[in-house]
């Protein structure tokens, strides 16, 4: 099988809104004009609801209801915003997809995007919009997979939990091709930006190929997180097991290991999206 395979049934393909590729076009972009995205923003009336819904949230615990996008952007910030936005987007781009719980989908990869983020503002090498965008699409070669060949995927999930390989040889073996290698040919088909795709295909395995990218960096020490906070590791293992080759690289100091029990309890009050 090709990726071209996948990628050919546009039928099936997630249906990601126009104002949500738009900003992550922008996302490099210092010449942007969020004036503008704002408005379009507001023009779109489902993803205005639930951003609405989510900033009126006791997460943000705002003084005052919140009733347009404008009153949004002014508290928020433009950059909150975005992030919301594109948060959106993608948990509303498909339904139903066979062989996946598209809640817990989407609720690891906003938790993935946080982690991301939360590493991002402590290095100067990533930026932080960046690095959310590359969380909330990590893994969404694996949705692709799911969405176009969902008897595959099925194969791929039983090798998997019957410990008969790893996901990525399991894919590689069925497929000829990892999930991370469909995710990033899915993004080049949406003109996403280049660095964007690089680290969600080589995340897994940062050192792998070349000299490790920052942003590939950040969203593997996210994603190693995530698995820590999904099997309840204790804080001590976390630490001990943290890939401290993989945060040099990205640019984060060696104290950073005395920081990851904040990022351990971080509640990203995105799961409203889904709703």
């Amino acid at each position: 099988m090709q990726i071209q395979d996948l990628l050919k049934q546009t039928d099936k393909l997630p249906n990601v809104p126009d104002i949500v590729r738009e900003l992550i076009q922008l996302l490099n972009d210092p010449n942007a004009k969020y004036s503008d995205i704002s408005a379009r923003v507001s023009h779109d009336q489902t993803i205005s609801l639930k951003i609405l819904r989510v900033v009126n949230s006791a997460y943000f615990g705002l003084s005052r209801k919140i009733s347009s996008i404008d009153d949004a952007t002014v508290l928020l910030g433009m950059d909150r915003l975005k992030t919301l936005v594109i948060a959106s987007g993608f948990a509303n781009s498909v339904t139903k997809v066979e062989g996946l719980s598209l809640a817990d989908f989407w609720a690891d990869s906003f938790r993935v995007a946080e982690l991301a983020q939360w590493f991002a503002k402590r290095t100067p090498l990533v930026d932080e919009g960046e690095a959310f965008t590359a969380g909330i699409v990590h893994n969404i070669g694996r949705l692709l997979l799911h969405l176009t060949a969902p008897d595959i995927a099925q194969d791929i999930h039983t090798l998997v939990a019957n410990r008969k390989a790893g996901r990525v040889k399991a894919e590689q073996d069925l497929l000829g091709f990892t999930s991370q290698d469909a995710g990033r040919a899915l993004m080049d088909l949406w003109k996403f930006p280049a660095g964007l795709g690089y680290a969600v295909q080589h995340h897994k395995r940062p050192f792998a190929n070349d000299e490790p990218k920052p942003l590939a960096c950040v969203l593997n020490l996210a994603c190693y997180l995530n698995a820590c906070i999904r099997s309840d590791r204790d804080y001590d293992l976390v630490r001990e097991g943290f890939p401290k080759a993989v945060a040099q690289m990205a640019g984060l100091s060696d104290g950073i290991v005395y920081e990851l029990d904040d990022a351990l309890v971080i509640d990203d009050g995105l799961s409203q999206l889904l709703h």
